[in-house]
């Protein structure tokens, strides 16, 4: 059985100021209680993604076999075959122009072998540089003016020359 509710006017009176707010109170229990139910069942995971197989479906096995068009036809006995035929031609040889065309584009943009090689020696003594602390960068200084120093040749007294 369904509980008798009072009309609003009645729960304005003064006197029935505390059972309106029993009321209230009591609905408001009940809500968070709804909400905490909902709220205990809900798990809070990251959304499942599905990862990519590094695998290629197919059911038939005209792919592992490299078979061509399916259905074949010669000399004219059934023409729409050799159109369908033609078309799938010209299809896989547009397909296979356009991936060497990608292939030179991709070379053209990678680094050779000898060109990396000659780009890392010049960049090994600036690399060293970056890395020194300055005890080591000083008596590398001094090293470089004494190495030039070696080369200059002794000095050497210059006579003069007696213009009279």
């Amino acid at each position: 059985m369904e509980e008798v509710k009072l009309s609003k006017n009645v729960l304005r009176m003064k006197f029935m100021h505390r059972s309106a707010l029993r009321i209230e109170r009591e609905k408001n229990e009940e809500e968070q209680q709804k909400i905490i139910d909902d709220e205990h069942w809900v798990m809070d995971l990251p959304e499942y993604q599905t990862k990519e197989s590094k695998y290629q479906k197919d059911m038939g096995y005209v792919y592992c076999e490299e078979l061509e068009f399916g259905r074949h036809s010669y000399k004219g006995f059934n023409a729409e075959i050799e159109k369908l035929m033609k078309i799938h031609k010209a299809k896989k040889m547009e397909k296979e122009t356009a991936e060497s065309e990608m292939k030179k584009e991709e070379e053209d943009d990678n680094v050779g072998d000898e060109e990396m090689a000659s780009r890392y020696n010049s960049l090994i003594g600036v690399i060293a540089k970056k890395f020194t602390k300055k005890r080591q960068r000083v008596t590398r200084e001094e090293e470089k003016d004494e190495t030039l120093i070696d080369e200059l040749p002794p000095r050497k007294f210059i006579k003069p020359t007696l213009d009279d």
